[in-house]
This record gives C-alpha cells, structure tokens and sequence, in this order.
C-alpha cells in the first residue's frame, strides 16, 4: 500500500479505444488461494461430466464449481464505460476486456452481481485485425458464487490474448457497497443525490463483470458519461470531455497502472475542491460537498505533509500523478484507499475549527495517514489473497505510527498508540481470538478479516519487530519488500524474507545473491551474537492466535521467566486451561529494565523457561520496556509489591509508557485471576501525583469502566462508593481543569475524559457550569463558540432537558458539522427517557435526518447506559431482519450493532437470551465469528463480578 523511486506519470495507453456503452456496478468479488489454482476442473472435464457441476440459473450446468476463479484466463486490461442516471437511480455501461488464455479452454468464468447482461461478444485478434464481427456468447448466471460463465463457441487457444465485449446495466445500489447512491442536504434545506463507488473487498462485481480477485491485476481505461452540472472524478486524471447531445458529457480517464479491481473507484457528484501540489509534483485535491468546503483545508495541508513524508521514506514516488480525496456523505467505513481516489466517510476527512476538538483532529489526520500508506501498501504491492490482508492494514495502522510522528509531533500519536496495542489485547486474550493470517473463503468470511486483530494486532507485532531490529533495518526491509514486489502481490512470508535481507534488488548479482552478507541464510539475522530465523519466529505471531503472558520471578539476581498463552475470563484453576495451552510458544523479543539502571537489557525467550542473571542487585525489575512489545507480564513474588512500593515513592524513575502499561497489565491479570484486584487498585493510588496525563487516563477509564458495570447492574451501594471515591480521589486534578482549549491534545483528552466522568457522577460544580454554557449557546441560536474539548459535554448536559433534548435534534439537523453532529447524537443518547431513546432509533432506521451509517454507533451509545441497554438490545433482536437488509451479514457496521449492544452484559439471564438468539441466526444458516466473541466477553464479565465484587465492595469501605 506504498512506493517505488521514478515517477511513473506516463501510462501505457489502450491498444484499443473503443467505447462501448455499458455501465458497471462495484462488486468485489470472493477473493479465494491461489494454492488450489493448479488442481481445478478444467474445461474437459466439464465437457466428459457436466452433472458433477452447479446449475445455473437457466437450469443449464454451470462449468465451474469453486469459489475462486481459474486462473486459465488472466484479465489484461479493461476498458470501462459508465453512465449513471442520478434521477432514476440507475445506469447503463459496457466494457471490453482483453484477456490471456494460459490454458485452451471453452469458457470465461467471472464475478458479476445483480446485473442485467443484454450482450457478450468475443473478438480474436485476427478478428479486430481483419475488422470480422464478433461472436455472440452465451452466458450462465451462478449468483450462489457471484459469478458467470461465458461460453465460447469454439475452443480458446493457449497463449493467445482476446477480447471480451459486455453490455449490461444494473441499479445504484442502496447500501454502502458496489456503485451505490448516497444524499446530502444542502443548506437551502435541498436533497441533493451523488453516485459513488466502494468495492473492498468482494463488492467491484457490484459494478461491472470482473475478475474480483487482488492476484488479478490489471490496467484500467475508464469513460464517465453525466449531465453537465455535475463532475465525475476516477483513480486517473481526466485526459478529455466529449460534449454529447441532450446536455451530456463524456469525461475519458488516463489509463490506470496495474491494480486490482477493488481499488477502481468513480464518483459524479457536484462537489467542490481545494488543491495543491506536493514538492514531487503530484495535485492534491479536497473534495466535499459545497457546504462544507471550508472544512476541507486542514485535510489538504496534512495530505501534502504525509504524502511527501512517505515518498521519502519509502524511498518510492507515488506512482500517479494526482491524488483526490473525497469526503461521501455516506459511507459504511472510515474511508476506502482507491489509487488515486480515496473516499472518506466526512467526519474522517473534513475538519471545523468551530466543533472539532483536538481528539477530532488526531483522528483525521490519522485516517489520512492511513489510507496514504495504502498507497504503498496494499496498492503498490497487494496480498495473494484476503488471509494476508493485514500486509495491508496491519502495515497502514503501523505507518500512522511512524508518520504522524514525524509530521505532526504535536499530536503525541505514540502515546496514542498503546491503546491501539491495548485494545486488540482485549480480543486477543479471548480463545475465540484467531492468527492474524488466516483462512477466508467466503465473501462474508473476507469481510470479517477487517477487524481489530488485522489492524491492531499487525500493526503492534510490526512495532515490536522494529523495536527488535531498529528503526534502520526494519525501514531498509521495508523498502526491499515494496521494491521487489511493486505491481505485483505479496504473501505472509515474502516480507519476513524481506525484512531479514536488507540487500536491495540493486545489490543482487546475476547469480541471485546478495554479496554484502553472503554467510548467512536469507532468513537469519544476528541477534546480540545469537542467530535469529525471522521468518520462524513471526510464525509464532501471525500464525498462531492469542498473546503471550511472560511470568517473571526473580530470585536474588536470577531472573527466572516462563511463557504461557494469556486467557482472559479463563482462570488456571479451571478444567480446561491446561488444554487451552497446549502447543502454544511464541520467539518473545523481550526487553526490561531495573531499578539501577537505565540500560534496556534485551533478550529473546524461544523457549517455555528460561533463566536470565541480572549484573547488580535491584530493587525492581520492570519488562516490556515502553510498551513495544505485544505480551503481558506478571510479576510473582514480590514483583508486584515492589513495583507499586515505587510508584508510591517516585514514580517518575519509572518512563510513562511503563506506568501506563503496568496498570494496563495489572488489570488485564485481575480478569484472569492471576492478580487480585485490591492488588490491583492499590497500584492506582500514586495517580494523585501522576504527571502522564496517558498513565492518568489509564487508571481513569479502568475505575469509570468499573463504576458503568455496577451502575447497568444497579448494584447501588458499590456504585455509590465508586462515585464517592472517584469525585474525592480525583477531585484535586478534576478542579483544575479549564473549559476551555487550552493545552496539548493529550492535555485536552484528560480534560474532556475528566469532566465528562465528573458530569456522569453529577458532580454539581460540573452540572452547574456545564448547563450555565448550554443555557448561553440556546440563547445564541446556537452562535456561541463553545470550546471544543468541553462541547461534548454541555451538549450531554442540555440534553437531560425535554426542551434542551428538542432543541438539540432541531441543530443536528441543521448543523454542517460532522464532529458536531456526533457530539450531539452521543448527548442525545444519554436522556433518561426511554421514548426519547426509541425515537433516535427510529430516525436511524429511517436514514433522513439520522443518516443509516450512524446507526450502529447510536445503538452502542444507547446500550452503554443503565435506562438504553434493554431497549437497544431488544431492538436489536426484533429488527434484524431490516438491519441485516441494510448493512449485510459480515459487514462492519452488524458487527458493532452485535457486540455494541450485547458485550457489556453481566448476568446469567443475559447471557441465555444471547445464546438463544444467536442459535436463531446459525439455524437460519447465519454465523459470524462474532457471535463466539460476545459470548465469550459475557461469560468473563460474570466470572469478574462473581470473583471480585465482594473485594472492591471492601477495598471501597476501607476507602470511605
């Protein structure tokens, strides 16, 4: 998703130009192993045994019957034409690919979705050169795969290119996939209608009959055909605009570079752009609606940044010579890495001094990062197939690490990136977690790769593994891997043979070796005199689920260490625990420090125990040294005490990162009962004198966690308690906070975190001025400019009124804002009022003034309080149906309403009416992975409270 050092701005250009008119729809088809390309049926088969195949929708046998395409017919080059009709909502087009037999064969099979075909032809070479007409195909429909089959008359000879002629035409579709519809309202009050494309991972089919898999490269010639009050935009410059009859323009795209077909992208649209130019020369353009186009220019200065951060440090120019990027005001995702046309959703991409806090800040420019790096990652070099697609997010989520660093080092973003490592820790320590390289078949299948295992957990092994190999061989390896497989598709192994061998394509003699380093294997690298196999040890990261619990007891100055696989909710006295171990051994690059010095000791444990012996003695040993390495740590013995001895006396001979991640780890233990929680909540209590507004904040959202489970539950006295606690304990920090936007972003995240929690608690000082703000900006019309850390807040405030409630969905309908229409929609989520709380809901499910895509994050919010969580659950549950029919089984969007309205539960009761509805969908023929997740978080959540109620009950009472 990242690239290569020549600017390749001149494109082969199109042997043939012929513009046929045909429409293409997004859909991506099935990605499925390339490995079971050599053992498919082939054509003779089919020929001598037509009924051992599928049947197609005519009733005819449909020639092939596995889920990935054959790879006897390899696409060359499409050209593409598209004419959407914004007023019926549909379109015509046609295309023309010119394909390669690699094997004789008597049929074409590809991906196509809900088209109309109304005519195939096939054209030899000889038939173009001597100007013969086509022949007619016929063409089988097996919509159960997402493809066709085209029939050819007479054999197709090996080794010979031809070229295939459709004309088909479909509708815009409804949801945020293929070529889809989306709305905005205009100022004016107006509903305006925009055609845009989203094909990751299987959904370019949507669009146009394709070869929908990534290892089916190939170069786009694309032909937009609109009316003339709107623009189309595609991954390439536009080269020409015809003027057509009846007020209609042809806009002729240049011919793409070789990519996959989820990456072709088209939109028409009426919206309006700022520009600039990177100093290599590539135009950077904002697109947003009209409104909104004030809002575009922090985009565009971070865009220019980041895109000249990364042609540096890849050492690779961005291939093509302009990149768009357009905020769509509706989108399923936060945004979609289209060579040269990347879609975002708006709140991802547009910024408003007036309503965007700090955090809203980080988040764009973290986004843009993201989707940057795909431009190398993921565009430049693709996976074989969707079990590697963290080569792509994994990479893109690490590289917001390194260049939001390097170009915005205000933003602190590596202090931000430990919750990206904590996060996934969640999931991770679940046995239903999985390897981050793993079996995908299905197009649903595919679509559940996208989670948090692939993203975060890529992202924090890549860490890790930098942090082994150092900032310079780790960008050298990158660099080789990106070089060597530019244009092309890479697997799991390609880049840990990359990363071990920092010799660059240049370097390599005719004979295929890399003389700079000659003695080693190509996969070893040296390690503190100790040789290291890269590509064995990742194995240990990427194909086996789970993290790795580092247990550490020190004996005088032996340290002695042993490795277990880390369950949460799964405690060691239970039955199935030591099954649940079995056969699991990480390669852990492990780093700690001491109380005596500052020197990070490094130290790779390959094997279940091991023995290190420390040079002097120490009054603490503290592992995993700033958080870069995935694994957790337990202390035996004394370990614990003395640590938090520490933390009492001085904590800042300890680095932030360290005390932020020994309260991470302390908690994390608690849940699998290696810990107990008084243990735990006594490290907490140095936070009065925490400087580290990250170690702050740490502490802060385990006990606000804590205080929200017994409140949901309503176990009063304990909730209580915690209120009592937290306000006292916290008081000294939480009044000095201003409402204001003074500080670093780090300084602005503690203040909105603290004094939300102190308004959450109904701490009066807080209420008092937070309703005096919202009572101001009322009387203004909504003019005041309240400050942007705390507007998330006195919305939430205003809200807990009928007239405050009211007045704030009239302003979030009106409001240009992304950012504030989120802060708005999350305080309206907070009313006590049940009809309230139904309502938002409705206008959800409706997608006018509440817009389909916030529908899943609403019902999260509703379910996170006491008086929603029944209501958006047994919504939930009676409306699946209409849910499933607008977002799709394996979509992102299902699987926040899933686990966003169903994982905080914490009682047996719950947890069987979960079950029973889940056995619903499965007998229904519906599974997602999922479904396994929630029941697992509810199971842990019980087991915790049943374990360690009675002891925060008492540590509460000893503190009151």
């Amino acid at each position: 998703t990242f690239h290569s050092s020549a600017m390749v701005h001149s494109h082969r250009k199109l042997i043939f130009n012929v513009c046929v008119g045909f429409y293409c729809t997004a859909i991506i088809l099935p990605k499925i192993c390339i490995c079971s390309r050599f053992s498919m049926p082939s054509s003779d088969q089919f020929n001598q045994d037509p009924g051992a195949f599928p049947e197609a929708t005519n009733g005819e046998p449909f020639p092939w019957h596995e889920l990935r395409l054959p790879n006897t017919v390899i696409p060359l080059h499409y050209d593409l034409f598209v004419h959407p009709n914004l007023t019926s909502l549909d379109f015509v087009a046609s295309e023309k690919i010119e394909v390669l037999v690699r094997d004789a064969t008597q049929f074409i099979i590809l991906h196509s979705k809900d088209h109309e075909i109304m005519n195939a032809t096939l054209h030899s070479e000889e038939d173009l050169r001597y100007r013969k007409p086509g022949r007619q195909l016929d063409v089988l429909s097996y919509p159960a795969h997402e493809q066709i089959a085209l029939l050819v008359p007479e054999k197709l000879m090996a080794d010979l290119k031809y070229y295939v002629a459709i004309d088909f035409q479909g509708k815009l579709a409804d949801g945020f996939e293929g070529f889809y519809k989306s709305t905005y309202r205009t100022l004016g009050g107006e509903i305006r209608t925009i055609a845009v494309t989203d094909f990751e991972p299987t959904e370019a089919r949507m669009a146009f009959p394709c070869f929908d898999e990534p290892l089916f490269k190939a170069n786009f010639s694309i032909k937009i055909r609109r009316e003339s009050r709107h623009i189309a935009l595609s991954n390439m410059p536009k080269v020409k605009t015809i003027e057509l009859e009846g007020d209609l323009l042809e806009d002729h795209f240049e011919t793409t570079v070789k990519m996959s077909t989820y990456l072709v992208a088209y939109i028409v649209c009426d919206f309006k752009s700022v520009s600039g130019t990177t100093s290599s020369g590539v135009k950077v353009s904002i697109y947003a609606s009209p409104d909104k186009w004030s809002q575009t220019h922090y985009a565009l200065e971070a865009s220019l940044k980041l895109l000249d951060f990364y042609e540096s440090y890849f050492d690779i120019y961005y291939p093509l010579p302009k990149l768009d990027l357009v905020a769509i005001p509706d989108f399923g995702a936060g945004a979609m890495e289209n060579w040269g046309l990347i879609t975002y959703k708006e709140t991802s991409l547009l910024f408003d001094p007036k309503t965007s806090s700090a955090f809203d800040k980080l988040w764009v420019t973290r986004v843009i990062a993201h989707e940057l790096a795909h431009q190398w990652f993921g565009n430049l070099v693709t996976m074989e197939w969707w079990n590697d697609i963290w080569l792509n997010e994994g990479f893109a989520k690490y590289m917001e690490l390194i260049s939001v660093n390097a170009t915005y080092p205000a933003l602190q973003f590596d202090n931000y990136f430990l919750e990206v490592c904590f996060e996934v820790i969640k999931r991770d320590s679940l046995n239903s977690s999985h390897p981050i390289s793993n079996q995908a078949k299905t197009p649903t299948e595919i679509q559940e790769m996208f989670d948090t295992i692939s993203y975060n957990k890529g992202a924090c092994i890549l860490n890790m593994f930098k942090d082994f190999l150092s900032e310079e061989k780790f960008r050298k390896g990158i660099i080789h891997y990106l070089k060597k497989f530019s244009y092309g598709n890479a697997k799991n192994d390609d880049l840990w043979n990359s990363m071990s061998n920092g010799c660059l394509e240049g370097d390599f003699t005719s004979g295929g070796f890399c003389y700079s380093d000659s003695k080693r294997t190509r996969s070893t690298l040296t390690f503190q005199g100790e040789d290291v196999e890269v590509k064995e040890m990742m194995a240990t990261w990427t194909l086996q689920k789970g993290i790795a619990l580092v247990v550490v007891e020190r004996e005088g100055r032996a340290l002695r260490l042993r490795q277990e696989r880390f369950l949460s909710g799964v405690f060691k006295e239970d039955p199935g625990w030591r099954v649940l171990q079995e056969r699991y051994l990480w390669h852990i690059p492990l780093t700690y420090t001491t109380s005596s010095s500052n020197v990070i000791h490094r130290h790779i444990l390959k094997s279940k125990t091991d023995v290190l012996d420390l040079p002097e003695d120490t009054s603490w040993v503290k592992f995993n040294v700033n958080s870069n390495g995935y694994y957790i740590v337990h202390y035996e013995g004394q370990g614990w005490d003395q640590l938090i001895q520490q933390l009492n006396q001085n904590h800042t001979l300890l680095r932030p990162k360290d005390r932020t991640s020994l309260i991470h780890d302390a908690f994390q233990l608690v849940s699998a009962g290696r810990l107990t929680l008084d243990k735990a909540l006594d490290l907490t209590r140095y936070l009065q004198h925490e400087t580290s507004s990250l170690a702050l904040l740490k502490g802060l959202r385990y006990l606000e966690l804590f205080y929200h489970t017994m409140d949901r539950r309503n176990i009063s006295d304990v909730t209580e308690n915690l209120k009592h606690y937290l306000l006292r304990y916290f008081k000294p920090v939480i009044d000095t906070q201003s409402w204001s936007d003074e500080g670093s972003v780090w300084d602005s995240m503690l203040r909105s975190t603290l004094l939300k929690l102190a308004c959450d608690l109904n701490h009066a000082p807080c209420i008092q001025k937070a309703t005096d703000l919202f009572s101001q900006w009322m009387e203004s019309s909504g003019k005041l400019n309240i400050p942007t850390d705390v507007l998330k807040i006195v919305y939430s405030v205003g809200a807990q009124t009928t007239s405050g409630w009211n007045y704030l969905l009239e302003q979030y309908e009106l409001s240009m804002s992304g950012a504030e229409k989120n802060k708005i929609l999350y305080a309206l989520s907070t009313s006590k009022h049940q009809e309230k709380l139904m309502k938002l809901i409705e206008l959800g499910m409706e997608g006018k003034i509440i817009k389909t895509q916030d529908l899943a994050s609403l019902l999260h919010a509703i379910a996170r309080s006491p008086k929603g969580q029944k209501l958006a659950w047994n919504f939930v549950r009676e409306n699946w149906t209409h849910i499933l029919k607008k977002f799709g089984l394996g979509s992102f969007d299902v699987r926040i309403i899933i686990s966003g309205t169903t994982s905080h539960f914490s009682s047996k009761d719950e947890l069987q009416e979960v079950k029973l509805f889940f056995d619903s969908l499965k007998a229904q023929g519906l599974h997602l992975d999922i479904f396994q997740t929630v029941l697992e978080t509810i199971s842990k959540n019980i087991k915790w409270l049943e374990k360690n109620l009675p002891t925060l009950r008492t540590w509460l009472l000893a503190r009151t």
